[in-house]
């Protein structure tokens, strides 16, 4: 149930983003889903690719500072409260979230978020106990 993340360290400089997709694209590995946060000196990207382990070791070899991580997947109904409910249930349970971002697969069908979360099994645990599908990452590297 947990999703291998790639995060990679970025200086912040013009081009550096585009070196990392364009580096992905050569080894045709598909972004699926991604986010960027960033400092005045540096970023830290986090991608969900089709092919993690492709994708760790074409970065390491052209030279990214790399790393994984694991997260989870869930599918949160895509309509107004939809994410409050999920929430509500991790914050019940005192599960911390040290971040989070998503994707929507197509309006109405739903939306797949992805958790970085202190206790991840009990997290997997609680939620699939509410009723919330907790994706599998061979499920999520394909959407």
């Amino acid at each position: 149930m947990k999703v291998i993340q790639i995060s990679i360290f970025l200086e912040n400089r013009a081009g550096r983003l585009a070196e990392v997709t364009k580096t992905l694209a050569s080894a045709n590995i598909n972004i699926r889903a991604l986010s960027l946060a960033d400092t005045s000196d540096f970023g830290i990207l986090r991608l969900i690719v089709d092919d993690t382990e492709k994708a760790f070791k074409v970065l390491r070899e052209n030279g990214f500072t790399v790393g994984k991580t694991e997260v989870i997947a869930v599918e949160v109904p895509d309509r107004p409260g939809g994410l409050a409910a999920i929430m509500d249930i991790l914050a019940k349970e005192n599960i911390n979230v040290e971040y989070m971002y998503a994707f929507v697969q197509q309006s109405g069908k739903g939306a797949v978020i992805l958790f970085r979360i202190n206790e991840l099994d009990r997290a997997i645990d609680v939620l699939t106990k509410n009723g919330v599908a907790v994706l599998p990452g061979e499920k999520v590297y394909k959407l």
